[in-house]
């Protein structure tokens, strides 16, 4: 028989924010003073707060994660006939940005463990099916373009394995974009995720491990990108006082509430980090002993965010259990459908994708929220071992 959950919340949901800091204060300030637009001191403070975290010199903060990766595209002079390395499980922004700047992306496998690129079959891709000219740059040997960045994932929070691919791509001359957006936090052997690209993209969407309602940030090293980045995204301004502009530009700039809002959240960031990975045990323990489900777990090198928990079923019983645990109020959440099978993506070049197809089948996404509690959590596993035992499985 099932437990009772003792929280008044008839659902569970997979994810929610969490506003219990500053949030109010600091938004009020913004109101009372009419700073409430693009500028205002909250922007710079939220810029040098996360840039800080992370461990880079500069950052620039956008209207959202897309945006920070599209122009991380423009700033690494990715153009129209170039191509770029992504996964192809990921979130479609990541291939979408690609395609804004009249390129085409490469779609890589991924691991079938940790779920983000396969940099084992990156290796391959460059090794046998690219070329290096005398200009340095690699070439696909089939569509003769120029292959110009990657776009490596840290999926659902866990890095990519990132000392691989670093030193690929700078054999290659391959600009490294990082998209950490799911990752603020996260570290792969002792260094934030987001400290290691060219440039480095990050989200504060309502269901990421922070929020400003939306918002995204370039952080990076390089400050003549950063300044370039920036100029970009206030479209493209070249002069304080006349309306005189240089080059095509983008309205991509973040209001001074959101960045309000972000320098309270990231005042709870560690706190947030603390109880998603304690939560990530509770699960994991209550799973270790189940023979019809696996939860995915961190590398050894490698200290997760846990910004989603992911399970793994079999193909047979992954949409029979969704339904399940939705109509128990449970709300959880299906792999993103590989990009490389969607309809605008089909012509274009997926390197032996063997895992996605096979995650994609047997994966989901557990609730995450900081909120969650322990009762939660048990009857969430007690409603999934009640499915597997009902069907006459051993969980």
């Amino acid at each position: 028989m099932l437990s009772m959950r003792s929280s008044s919340v008839e659902i569970i949901p997979l994810l929610e924010p969490s506003i219990t800091g500053n949030e109010w204060k600091y938004i009020k300030g913004c109101l009372d003073t009419g700073w409430v637009s693009s500028v205002g001191n909250y922007v710079s403070r939220f810029e040098e707060v996360v840039a800080d975290y992370v461990g880079c010199k500069c950052g620039i903060a956008v209207v959202n994660g897309t945006a920070a990766l599209h122009l991380s595209l423009i700033a690494c002079e990715v153009k129209s006939g170039d191509e770029v390395i992504v996964p192809s499980l990921t979130f479609v922004a990541t291939a979408n940005v690609v395609k804004y700047c009249g390129a085409e992306p490469i779609f890589i496998d991924c691991d079938n463990d940790t779920l983000c690129l396969d940099v084992e079959k990156l290796k391959l891709f460059l090794e046998m099916e690219c070329i290096q000219k005398e200009d340095r740059y690699t070439y696909n040997k089939v569509s003769k373009r120029r292959v110009k960045a990657i776009i490596p994932v840290h999926v659902f929070g866990h890095p990519v394995e990132m000392d691989t691919l670093l030193e690929l791509c700078q054999l290659y001359n391959i600009d490294v974009i990082e998209d950490a957006t799911e990752s603020l936090g996260s570290e792969y052997k002792g260094k934030r995720a987001g400290s290691f690209g060219k440039l480095s993209c990050l989200s504060f969407n309502g269901n990421k491990i922070i929020t400003t309602g939306g918002g995204g940030m370039v952080v990076t090293n390089d400050e003549y990108l950063a300044g370039r980045i920036k100029h970009l995204s206030t479209q493209a301004k070249s002069d304080p006082i006349e309306y005189d502009h240089d080059e095509i530009g983008y309205n991509y700039r973040l209001t001074n509430i959101q960045a309000a809002m972000g320098v309270a959240q990231m005042e709870n960031l560690d706190n947030f980090i603390a109880t998603k990975r304690k939560n990530a045990l509770k699960y994991q323990e209550l799973f270790s002993g189940s023979k019809d489900l696996e939860f995915l777990w961190e590398k050894p090198w490698v200290m997760s965010n846990f910004w989603f928990y992911t399970v793994k079923v079999s193909k047979d019983h992954k949409k029979l259990l969704i339904d399940y645990l939705i109509s128990e109020n449970i709300q959880v959440r299906p792999i993103w459908k590989p990009i490389h099978t969607l309809p605008m993506y089909e012509s274009c070049q997926a390197y032996k994708i063997e895992n996605t197809m096979n995650i994609y089948d047997t994966a989901f996404n557990l609730p995450c929220s900081v909120s969650l509690k322990v009762n939660d959590i048990d009857f969430i596993v007690e409603n999934i071992e009640h499915y597997f035992s009902s069907k006459g499985m051993d969980t």
